[in-house]
């Protein structure tokens, strides 16, 4: 049977794991294909790498328009990142009838919609099973395997630099700047590691995972992004000691009036497994309403990892080429003209339950003022731990857990106890999810 030719447009990291993976196991995948794939051609600025890796097996160029123009091409694999070449790219090989599959989760959360479209209106298929959690088929899952479902809520770790920064800061108790320095050092973290520590990364992920759980437009721009820059050393230690752990969560869930869509450090009760997964391993957890909660859990990054997620989407491709349009997966689970405008509601309208650590003048009465102020604002305090002031210091910690509110009352909340005069500087809040 004819072979699928693929374009490969870069081949650094993952597009060198993709290539490894589909020579090494050429045999398992073209019998789970039902016919052969194959790298017909590779585009990369580094033609030198390019021919090493590939041996010169293949047609090697530095101009990733030829490729995604050439005739013989089948399907075209962007590897390369970023928004602007890429999506060139993309919807160039799209108006040529080409399929897709891409890694790109920046050029999908950003130009998602544009692309879908653009692909519906030629009848290819644009995969993306590696843009979120690498080598975990949480996209898989989502679309297909969940399919049963009314989908009520996701939450992942789905940056590994991060989740190592805060794997290393409670191991250790060390600050964030000692620790990213460490991950850049070990190649964890890149030399600017700004989409990473901001939460831009998993911003763009959980943007794709609200998109597929709900049916709706893709709306990376209404997120709500918040990093780990701010956090500090002493909270994840308070954390540990109430019986929580401090994760970079990616979250989306359902509401009767939208959708919550945000990215922010997040208290997890130390017994969930998701609070367990440690190191730059990524994981998933995933409600619904007939299923319960799922887990899924692996690497998010990394050369191979990711490639098993390409060369998926590769014989997902190879074993639709010839179904109807019309019959085929959606890209975004639903088809299009189900897809439902719910609003992604702004964090003010979120609800969630509280960490708070303000520091007070060490005498009677202001833990009666604070409470006083959170019951103002219908919140109630689940727990409370108050450390022991140092001799003479005349001030001490004071933390506390509240149950789920509003964030506009834990607003109003936060404003009210940083006026009163014996809280000393600003509270520190950290959002809260049992994840039951």
């Amino acid at each position: 049977m004819k072979p699928v030719n693929v374009g490969l447009l870069g081949i650094g990291t993952v597009g060198g794991g993709a290539y490894t993976v589909l020579t090494r196991n050429a045999a398992e995948i073209s019998r789970r294909a039902g016919r052969p794939i194959r790298i017909f051609a590779v585009a990369d600025k580094n033609l030198e790498q390019a021919r090493k890796i590939t041996g010169g097996a293949c047609r090697i160029t530095d101009d990733a328009f030829s490729v995604v123009d050439d005739p013989a091409i089948d399907v075209v694999a962007e590897l390369i990142g970023g928004y602007g070449v890429a999506r060139e790219l993309v919807l160039k090989a799209i108006g040529n009838g080409k399929h897709v599959v891409t890694a790109n989760k920046a050029l999908l959360a950003v130009h998602g919609n544009e692309i879908f479209a653009a692909a519906r209106e030629k009848g290819v298929t644009v995969a993306f099973e590696a843009a979120v959690a690498g080598g975990i088929p949480i996209i898989k899952a989502l679309r297909e395997g969940l399919a049963a479902n009314r989908i009520e809520w996701a939450a992942g770790i789905i940056n590994g630099t991060t989740n190592f920064i805060l794997s290393e800061m409670r191991d250790k108790g060390l600050p964030f700047a000692d620790v990213l320095k460490e991950a850049q050092r070990l190649g964890y973290a890149e030399a600017d590691p700004t989409f990473d520590i901001e939460g831009i990364d998993a911003a763009h992920k959980a943007t794709l995972m609200a998109s597929i759980a709900f049916g709706i437009p893709i709306q990376f721009d209404k997120a709500y992004v918040e990093g780990i820059t701010k956090l500090d050393a002493i909270d994840i230690k308070y954390a540990e000691q109430l019986g929580y752990r401090i994760k970079l969560l990616g979250l989306t869930r359902r509401r009767e009036k939208g959708v919550e869509l945000r990215v922010h450090p997040t208290l997890v009760p130390a017994r969930r497994l998701i609070a367990n997964v440690e190191g730059a391993m990524n994981a998933v957890l995933v409600k619904g309403d007939a299923v319960g909660a799922t887990l899924y859990y692996g690497k998010g990054a990394g050369a191979e990892p990711t490639a098993s997620a390409v060369i998926a989407d590769l014989v997902d491709v190879a074993r639709a080429a010839t179904t109807d349009p019309d019959n085929r997966v959606p890209h975004l689970a639903f088809h299009p003209d189900q897809l439902h405008d719910l609003p992604i509601l702004p964090i003010t309208e979120a609800e969630t339950a509280f960490y708070l650590r303000l520091t007070v003048a060490d005498k009677p009465g202001v833990l009666a003022d604070v409470t006083r102020i959170l019951a103002d604002q219908e919140i109630s305090i689940d727990a409370l731990l108050q450390r022991e002031p140092e001799e003479g210091e005349g001030k001490t910690d004071v933390i506390m857990l509240t149950h789920r509110c509003m964030e506009k009352q834990a607003d109003a909340a936060i404003r009210g106890i940083e006026a009163l005069e014996a809280v000393i500087g600003k509270v520190t809040r950290i959002r809260l999810e049992d994840l039951q």
